[in-house]
C-alpha cells in the first residue's frame, strides 16, 4: 500500500519504525516482535538505516522480508550520506526491484568523527534534494519526511526549520513524521504552525516508549528534545528498578496517546526499538485489538 492511501479520509495510520539488528539473535528477536505487533494491522513498518548508510542494502533486504513473509507493508529509509546522484538512484533502483514503494527521505547525520554534514562531491545537500530524486526517479514512489516539534537542532531557529519542512513538502512529500517528544504541547504547536504554512499533507507524531531511562536520557540529548522534570524525577527514583521504569514509561506513552488521539492526529509513528511489549500494552489502552495470525514466518 502506498503511503498517501495509510491515511485517507478517516483512517488512522498506524505505524511501527525498527532497525537493521547486527546479529542472527538480534534478527530472531525482531521478527518474533513483529510476529507480535503485525496482529495491530499496522499500516506500514519502516527499518532505519545504519550510522553512514552502512546498512542500507540490508535495509531493503528487511524491507522485503517484512513484506514477503508478513504481508505488512515496509518503508525503507534513505538517506544522502557518503552517495553521489548516481549512486542514490542505483539505490532506489535496487530498492524498487526489491518490491519497496515507499521511502522514508532524510539528509542522515554526519558520519562518525564530522561535525557537520558535508555533500560528497556529486551527491545531494539534504533531504529536499532527496525527495525531488526520489520523485522525478520513481514518480509512484510513497514519501515520507521528518518534522521536529522542537525543531531540528541544527536549525537556527522554529522559522528556518518549518521553511526547510515545507520545502520537502513541496518537493513531493506525502507525509511527515516527527522526531520522538514527551510533551505533547510541543507537537500540537508544531502541528498548528504547519497547518498555518500551508502544509495539507498528515503531520504524524513519533512517539518512543520509554523502557530504559538511561538510554532515553542520551537518545533526548542528542535530538534536543525536552525531557519533563516531574517524569525524570520518578525515573530516577526507581533507575535500579528496570521493571519500574517500563511500567512509568508506558504509562507516560498511553497518557501521550490518549491525548493526541482526542486532538484527532492522522495516526501515531511508533519508535518501538525492536521490540513489541510497550506499544502492545499502548495500542491495547487505544483500543487496538489483535487479530490472530494468517500467516507463519518461513
Amino acid at each position: 500500500m502506498l503511503m498517501p492511501r495509510i491515511y485517507e479520509g478517516s483512517k488512522f495510520g498506524l505505524s511501527i519504525e525498527i532497525f537493521p539488528p547486527k546479529t542472527e539473535q538480534g534478527d530472531e528477536l525482531l521478527y518474533k516482535a513483529l510476529d507480535r505487533l503485525r496482529a495491530y494491522r499496522p499500516g506500514f513498518v519502516s527499518c532505519t538505516y545504519g550510522a553512514g548508510g552502512t546498512t542500507s542494502k540490508r535495509t531493503v533486504e528487511i524491507c522485503r522480508n517484512i513484506q514477503e513473509q508478513m504481508r505488512l507493508t515496509a518503508t525503507a529509509h534513505f538517506t544522502c550520506v557518503g552517495s553521489t546522484r548516481q549512486e542514490l538512484v542505483d539505490w532506489l533502483t535496487y530498492a524498487r526491484e526489491n518490491g519497496i514503494q515507499n521511502i522514508m527521505a532524510l539528509r542522515g547525520d554526519p558520519p562518525q568523527g564530522q561535525t557537520s554534514f558535508q555533500a560528497v562531491e556529486g551527491g545531494l545537500r539534504n533531504a529536499n534534494e532527496l525527495v525531488t530524486l526520489i520523485r522525478s526517479t520513481f514518480p509512484d514512489t510513497g514519501i515520507g519526511v521528518a518534522g521536529y516539534p522542537e525543531r531540528h537542532p541544527e536549525s537556527p531557529d522554529a522559522d528556518s526549520d518549518l521553511r526547510y519542512l515545507k520545502a520537502k513538502v513541496d518537493a513531493g512529500a506525502d507525509a511527515v513524521f516527527t522526531q520522538l517528544f514527551y510533551v505533547n504541547e510541543h507537537f500540537l504547536r508544531f502541528r498548528d504552525r504547519c497547518a498555518a504554512a500551508g502544509l495539507t499533507v498528515p503531520v504524524v507524531p513519533g512517539i518512543m516508549p520509554i523502557t530504559e531511562f538511561a538510554r532515553m536520557k542520551r537518545i533526548t540529548s542528542l535530538c534536543g528534545s525536552e525531557f519533563p522534570g516531574s517524569l525524570a524525577s520518578r525515573l530516577e527514583a526507581v533507575q535500579t528498578d528496570a521493571e519500574a521504569q517500563f511500567e512509568i514509561g508506558v504509562e507516560h506513552a498511553i497518557q501521550q496517546c490518549q491525548e493526541l488521539r482526542a486532538e484527532g492526529v492522522p495516526g501515531i509513528h511508533f519508535y518501538v526499538l525492536n521490540k513489541s511489549q510497550a506499544c502492545e500494552r499502548i495500542l491495547e489502552s487505544l483500543g487496538f485489538q489483535p487479530e490472530a495470525a494468517e500467516f507463519q514466518l518461513a
